[in-house]
């Protein structure tokens, strides 16, 4: 059973200030879980109902000596969702590992606001392939309840740190590929050579790539609209993403 002090400690893990100060996040749900089950993520806490608890009791071994049993209402208590999915972790928050670049692909986000577009990204990159994503300190949170969610997982297979993004890029080897997405006045992402290592940035769904990290670009690529009088809106961050580095692996 969960006390008053727990309760009130896991569901201040919803405001990024806790989850700093004590260095943990939270995940929630079947399929995130079993996920996490897989991963070298360190639990600290796994809250669970006794159907979770039985079907699960093999994954759970040597994972957390912390594993408490509750009900409905408890993980009601806890939850960031309307509606809970038998289970819920405190998982401690890993160091992120350094960005080896090597003939690979690297993305990089500049101010992603929406936790939902940053956790497809996050999904996109796993399913491509790509082992890093660099972020500008104001993109949002990467253990923001709906960012982990909308992983599905994948959050536990992509290394994800957050630096000062011109300064990093500043710091890189001179005549380094840098690919940035913009509206206008790129090359075609479908007709531009495109080398197989390099870093694309993927800038905010309301403004684009910020002014201070525009001129750091040496590549810049739009995905064309097809559109009747090219009056559809432009494409949000997540599916810009998609579009353009399928097409960096198709021709990889």
């Amino acid at each position: 059973m969960l006390s008053k002090a727990l309760i009130k400690r896991i569901s201040s893990y919803k405001e990024s200030k806790y989850r700093n100060q004590d260095k943990v996040f939270v995940v929630e749900g079947v399929k995130v879980v079993n996920e996490l089950l897989n991963s070298s993520y360190e639990i600290e806490t796994i809250c669970a109902l006794r159907q979770w608890l039985d079907d699960n009791s093999k994954s759970i071994i040597n994972k957390t000596n912390n594993i408490i049993e509750v009900n409905e209402d408890d993980l009601k208590k806890i939850s960031s969702f309307s509606t809970p999915n038998q289970v819920l972790a405190v998982v401690k928050t890993p160091s992120p590992k350094e960005v080896v670049f090597k003939d690979k692909l690297v993305i990089a986000l500049d101010q992603i606001n929406d936790p939902g577009n940053l956790g497809t990204i996050i999904r996109i990159a796993h399913w491509f392939g790509i082992e890093d994503i660099i972020c500008s300190e104001n993109t949002v949170d990467q253990f923001n309840p709906k960012t982990i969610q909308s992983t599905m997982g994948s959050l536990f297979r992509v290394n994800v740190s957050y630096h000062n993004l011109k300064s990093y890029l500043q710091n890189l080897p001179k005549d380094y590929p840098i690919y940035g997405a913009v509206v206008e006045n790129g090359e075609n992402i479908y007709e531009k050579q495109v080398q197989k290592h390099g870093i694309i940035i993927i800038g905010s769904e309301s403004h684009g790539i910020s002014n201070e990290i525009l001129p750091l670009i040496n590549n810049s690529i739009t995905i064309p609209n097809f559109s009747i009088n090219q009056k559809a809106e432009s494409l949000n961050a997540s599916i810009a993403t998609g579009i353009i580095v399928s097409e960096f692996k198709r021709r990889g």
